[in-house]
């Protein structure tokens, strides 16, 4: 299949679509972004890259780090990390506060906000050094050292975060937050900051396409059930309360940033990340998702 065709065409077609959503403004630093931004990486499991528009350049690649906080609280800490967080789809905006008072501080999933804080509790209970920790481990998934946290986009979180505050300290009240919680919103907001490419994205999630395993040196990161249980829970939960609609329009499992990006993956095969800042209502990238449908389309790839 000639995928750099199809990324070149897709990338043509849809880049002067008109864009109906909104740059995320309740973060500043990322409203400061070209809403022009665009790109379009594929990168197989035999070490293929195929891109188009913007796709080497520096996205905030904000609640996609989610995954690789939660693949790294896996590995510390195993599947006792489920008495803490769920992994049922929310149904609600990935900030809300209403469903995790009603379940009294146990967050529905690991990639709304709430749950996120919680692996970020569990990560500081497990490492010496959370913050390079976390950032080494996205460098070995990405087989780069050119990965580097915002310290402005960290600045620029901490000043308007005050719901990620009211999560962390309504779930310290029902006791499912261990640390001081400057601590924990700390370590979330410097995770969130992370800037990648498009190619490094695609890069660092093969491994979950190939079972757990680092395809560039075949290391094994994590466990071929744990893969699929990260597959699975990105598939029902990867998109906030627009993820039953993603599995049905692409059909991947995959995880959305309020910085524009989306990461998708076809197991055994590829790792496909889109670029975008304008958002639709729900926090997904308009405009990748529509590539996204069209590229699942036209190469009649899905899980499904």
């Amino acid at each position: 299949m000639d995928y750099q065709k199809i990324i070149d065409d897709l990338y043509l077609t849809y880049k002067n679509v008109d864009d109906k959503g909104k740059v995320a403004s309740y973060i500043p630093e990322l409203k400061k972004v070209s809403s022009n931004k665009f790109g379009i990486n594929l990168f197989t499991l035999n070490n293929q890259s195929y891109g188009a528009g913007n796709y080497q350049e520096k996205l905030s690649i904000q609640s996609i780090s989610k995954v690789f906080a939660l693949t790294l609280a896996l590995k510390k800490v195993g599947k006792k990390i489920w008495k803490r967080v769920g992994v049922e789809p929310s149904g609600d905006p990935f900030n809300s506060l209403v469903q995790l008072e009603f379940e009294k501080g146990i967050p529905r999933n690991p990639f709304i906000n709430s749950g996120a804080l919680v692996v970020c509790d569990v990560l500081i209970s497990s490492l010496k050094n959370p913050k390079s920790e976390f950032l080494n481990f996205v460098r070995k998934l990405t087989n780069s050292k050119d990965i580097y946290f915002n310290e402005k986009v960290v600045a620029s979180e901490k000043k308007h975060g005050f719901v990620n505050a009211a999560h962390v300290n309504l779930m310290k009240s029902f006791k499912n937050i261990k640390n001081e919680i400057d601590v924990v919103l700390d370590l979330y907001y410097y995770m969130c900051s992370i800037e990648m490419t498009c190619e490094e994205l695609s890069k660092s999630f093969l491994i979950f396409a190939n079972d757990g395993v680092l395809p560039y040196n075949k290391e094994r990161i994590i466990s071929l059930s744990v893969s699929k249980r990260i597959n699975a829970t990105m598939q029902l939960c990867g998109l906030y309360d627009e993820a039953g609609h993603f599995a049905f329009k692409v059909g991947l499992p995959g995880k959305s940033g309020v910085g524009g990006g989306i990461v998708a993956i076809l197991p055994d095969l590829y790792c496909i990340t889109t670029w975008s800042p304008k958002l639709n209502k729900k926090g997904n990238s308009y405009l990748g998702f529509k590539v996204l449908e069209e590229f699942t389309t036209i190469t009649q790839s899905s899980i499904f």
